[in-house]
């Protein structure tokens, strides 16, 4: 089930949807019609509060799926939160939500700091990482998906086993062909050298640009995707790495790198403020000047 058509599923497992019992506040309706017809279906959790309490209070309506229960039926459902009893981040809000409210949400989250990658999800529109991303200051209900085009596990949790396999592709280490000198301890960058790296090593693989990517929504199982690619481009101009030529051949010449139009949409969603788009075309631009010095060097024979 991908999450940017959530209900589709539901269409292939059963034709009518009977509403039952639940935890929650309010009925299911329009009983008769197919799932796949209500697309704006969503629920309200029973917290118990008046009108004028939720007046006060900021709405969050949170993507809620399991696709493991063949009864359960995708849906947002609306959460009220205090704002003066919650911190400033839409984790924050999740994590309150888990605790207090309703402990059967799913979501995924470790440092807190925009350093694992793990709390990557759409907020309002936008992949983000929860913990970086501010709760706005009013009182405008927001909304959290999961990351666009990837399949749901359940609830906010995405399944990453693809996007790690092509980063794993890449050969995400430093390769060389020759061994330190006897007595060396490093190999060694030159302050320049080392520049160059900067703005890639600090990915942390959360994959908010690439499940923004329109290329990466069409083909991810040919296209490596702007997070894979701006890895590769980072390993390609490391000084230290005797691969070069290997690594540019093993990733150019079909739709892995190709398929790339430079759109941008990638640099935008980046919540470190990293810019793929640039990498990926530097990394078509050596790539070329490899497959032009690849033939010629064929032809001088």
């Amino acid at each position: 089930m991908f999450a940017r058509s959530p209900i589709a599923k539901t269409l292939f497992k059963r034709s009518n949807f009977v509403a039952t019992s639940r935890m929650f506040s309010s009925t299911v309706g329009l009983q008769n019609l197919p799932d796949v017809l209500k697309v704006n279906y969503h629920e309200e959790f029973d917290q118990g509060l008046t009108e004028e309490q939720k007046s006060s209070m900021k709405r969050i309506d949170i993507y809620r799926s399991n696709p493991s229960d063949p009864e359960d039926i995708p849906k947002y459902v609306s959460y009220y939160i205090d704002r003066k009893d919650c911190g400033p981040m839409f984790l924050d809000a999740l994590i309150k939500v888990k605790n207090e409210v309703d402990s059967t949400l799913s979501f995924r989250r470790s440092c807190r700091e925009g350093i694992c990658g793990s709390c990557s999800m759409n907020i309002d529109g936008r992949n983000h990482l929860a913990c970086l991303c501010n709760m706005p200051d009013n009182d405008v209900k927001s909304v959290i998906s999961p990351l666009m085009g990837m399949f749901v596990l359940k609830d906010l949790v995405v399944d990453m086993t693809h996007f790690y396999a092509q980063y794993k592709s890449i050969d995400p280490y430093l390769k060389r062909k020759t061994e330190k000198k006897e007595g060396d301890k490093e190999y060694i960058q030159t302050i320049e050298e080392r520049k160059k790296l900067d703005g890639l090593y600090e990915c942390v693989l959360c994959a908010c640009c690439s499940a923004s990517c329109p290329s990466y929504w069409w083909h991810p199982q040919e296209y490596l995707g702007p997070a894979v690619l701006m890895q590769a481009y980072r390993w390609v101009i490391d000084s230290r790495d005797e691969f070069t030529d290997e690594r540019l051949e093993k990733i150019g010449g079909d739709m892995k790198l190709d398929e790339c139009y430079q759109i941008g949409i990638c640099s935008l969603a980046c919540p470190k403020h990293l810019n793929p788009r640039e990498a990926i075309s530097n990394l078509k631009d050596m790539y070329i000047e490899y497959r032009d010095r690849k033939e010629a060097d064929s032809t001088s024979f």
